[in-house]
């Protein structure tokens, strides 16, 4: 369609539909299966795939002897309701091979599938990751967890487990509860110093290679901490997603209170990324200047000081939001919605974000950077009290504060976005809170991690029993 004869607006649904049913990723998901597996009928392996959960856990726990792994794994399948296949459950088998058939018809049956997997303490080489891809075996975490020889060896020698559970405990960092003294016993794997050091050595020589085949999808942990840390860390983990091949256009909101700094961290996200940068009260005051058709049915509000009605605001929003540019880079909105209606009329038009960040400060941290604000009329230079003092009295004794920056003003201001966001939050379930009240440039790197990551998932409990 030549551009010139009429305008080119691609309806903002589409883009919208795709990434919220995940199209992309499905059809990724299904590619891969299919060269993986290579079924000899394409469409009803096709069929069969789709009616199968996606979203259940499929990972492997690896680390060097005293790290942790079972403990660990115990813990994560407890938490996740996934099936456990500990590395005691391979022992019968003979070969590498065996291990690797064993393990291909455990996490293949109903169950596995259903809720997932966790395997602990395999592969322990490359050639048995290589062995697991081979057949089809791609878990989607790996977690590496390694602490210091010196702390490894502590653990084994004071390691004790519970035959009857099954639980892991230390003599001196986990002992085990009173009603279990009595049954635990020495780890039968637990052993000399040399033999200790030469346990280590190999799975230095072969950790190195395990992780090359897993470059893609392997986290290491340190497990030289308190085993809640460990836990919560190793979850955090597994709650992130792999990056995938699916265009991505960000669609982004700041949210936060007045002086939280939403202005800033937009124009460094738009000037790194080149996004649009979608400022509310900005395009208004560009409407009114214009004086467009809409901007024309905006000034009467204006001119009376009172409030805008949100139908003119969000009209004013979509058709920037409408525009190529917008539409083909990404944006970045900022200073609307500030009410659940506002927000209802934005999703209305098809204008949902696929990011939204919520900037939090307390009250006095948005009252100092806002209350002790003022301009030099006769040079314009804009001063902070704090930040950027001015270097004279003479300046100092005529600067001048805008009215909307008085201390009142600014906690009416703050007060106002508590109440409003908590209905905004009941729609974005899946908005990311970033805490505004330290360093800029940790804020906005905590922010870009989440505009070009794709959004962690919510871990689920399957309830099955372990396996």
């Amino acid at each position: 369609m030549d551009a010139t004869k009429k305008p080119l607006l691609i309806p903002p649904e589409f883009s919208t539909y795709a990434e919220k049913h995940g199209i992309y990723q499905i059809y990724e998901r299904l590619l891969k299966k299919l060269l993986i597996h290579q079924p000899d009928e394409p469409l009803q392996a096709i069929m069969d795939w789709l009616k199968e959960p996606e979203c259940v856990p499929e990972i492997v726990v690896v680390g060097p002897p005293g790290s942790g792994k079972r403990s660990i794994s115990r813990l994560v399948a407890d938490r996740l309701g996934c099936i456990l296949i500990a590395k005691e459950d391979l022992v019968k088998c003979q070969n590498d091979l065996e291990i690797v058939k064993t393990l291909k018809d455990r996490i293949t049956q109903y169950d596995a599938i259903e809720k997932g997997y966790l395997i602990e303490g395999f592969p322990e080489n490359r050639a048995q990751a290589l062995q697991l891809q081979l057949e089809g075996i791609y878990p989607k975490h790996v977690v590496l967890l390694d602490a210091p020889d010196s702390v490894l060896s502590e653990r084994v020698i004071g390691k004790r487990i519970d035959p009857m559970t099954g639980d892991v405990y230390h003599v001196t960092f986990h002992p085990p509860p009173s009603d279990a003294i009595h049954r635990v016993k020495p780890d039968p794997t637990s052993c000399k110093e040399d033999e200790m050091n030469e346990r280590l050595a190999k799975h230095h020589r072969h950790i190195g290679g395990i992780l090359r085949c897993y470059s893609n999808t392997f986290k290491m942990i340190n497990a030289d901490q308190p085993r809640e840390d460990v836990l919560s860390q190793t979850l955090a983990y597994l709650q992130s997603k792999e990056r995938n091949n699916a265009p991505h256009t960000p669609r982004v909101v700041l949210l936060g209170p007045t002086g939280a700094g939403k202005r800033e961290q937009a124009s460094l996200l738009c000037s790194k990324y080149h996004l649009v940068h979608v400022c509310c009260d900005d395009l208004i005051k560009q409407m009114l200047v214009n004086e467009s058709e809409l901007g024309q049915s905006m000034k009467p509000y204006e001119e009376r000081g009172v409030r805008i009605p949100d139908e003119l605001v969000t009209k004013a929003l979509t058709m920037r939001l409408s525009q190529l540019d917008a539409v083909k880079r990404g944006w970045v909105l900022h200073g609307f919605p500030k009410t659940r209606m506002q927000l209802d009329s934005l999703i209305e038009q098809g204008y949902e974000p696929n990011r939204v960040v919520v900037l939090n400060i307390p009250s006095d941290t948005a009252v100092e950077r806002i209350s002790l604000r003022s301009v030099d009329p006769e040079t314009g230079y804009r001063y902070h009290l704090l930040y950027n003092p001015p270097q004279s009295t003479e300046v100092k004794e005529r600067l001048a504060m805008h009215p909307t920056d008085e201390e009142s003003e600014v906690l009416k201001r703050y007060t106002d976005y508590q109440v409003n966001i908590k209905d905004i939050m009941e729609y974005f379930t899946t908005a990311q809170h970033v805490n505004g009240d330290q360093d800029r440039q940790a804020v906005f790197e905590s922010i870009e991690t989440i505009v070009v990551n794709p959004l962690p998932e919510k871990l689920e409990n399957h309830e099955g029993e372990r396996h």
